[in-house]
């Protein structure tokens, strides 16, 4: 008969919760692109690997939500400040660049790579809800270096406002 301590069930516990986190979040190729020049193909790729990874559909990828985002990681990235309002809202955004759905906004700074910042947001329950919610269809992703380096990125996520009535 096996006998098993209660610190070592908790350690057996430990390994077997993050075992399965693992899973969350693939291992994605490295791109040859920097965080500025990322094909929409390379973005999209990664964020439905993410998404499929965790029981969500697919996205399309929208270049009206990219040039949102890129408003906003230009401007945090101008600022050095990581903010979602910085003088201009997510809604005044993403009506300048022609989107009217709903939308949700993740931003993150100081990650070198998407993949980077993909896994900061899996790890945080506000983004990772916005990452894998099944009311948007679709999202724009950028990034911006502000002048000492840092990297600033912005992902929104739009869709139907119907979706969230009800």
């Amino acid at each position: 008969m096996l006998s098993i301590t209660r610190r070592g069930f908790m350690m057996l516990s430990a390994v077997a919760t993050l075992a399965a986190c693992s899973t969350t979040i693939p291992m994605l190729p490295k791109a040859a692109s920097t965080p500025e020049t990322l094909t929409d193909a390379e973005i999209l790729a990664a964020i439905n690997a993410v998404r499929a990874a965790n029981g969500a559909p697919p996205w399309a990828y929208n270049s009206r939500l990219e040039d949102a985002a890129r408003s906003q990681a230009r401007l945090m990235a101008q600022k050095n400040t990581m903010s979602h309002d910085l003088g201009v809202t997510l809604r005044e955004r993403v009506t300048a660049a022609g989107y009217l759905g709903a939308v949700g906004e993740n931003v993150g700074k100081g990650y070198a790579d998407l993949q980077g910042v993909i896994g900061g947001w899996m790890g945080s329950s506000g983004h990772r809800n916005t990452l894998l919610s099944h009311r948007f269809v679709e999202f724009g992703l950028a990034a911006a270096r502000a002048p000492g380096g840092k990297l600033y990125w912005a992902m929104i996520a739009g869709g139907s406002f119907e979706a969230w009535i009800g």
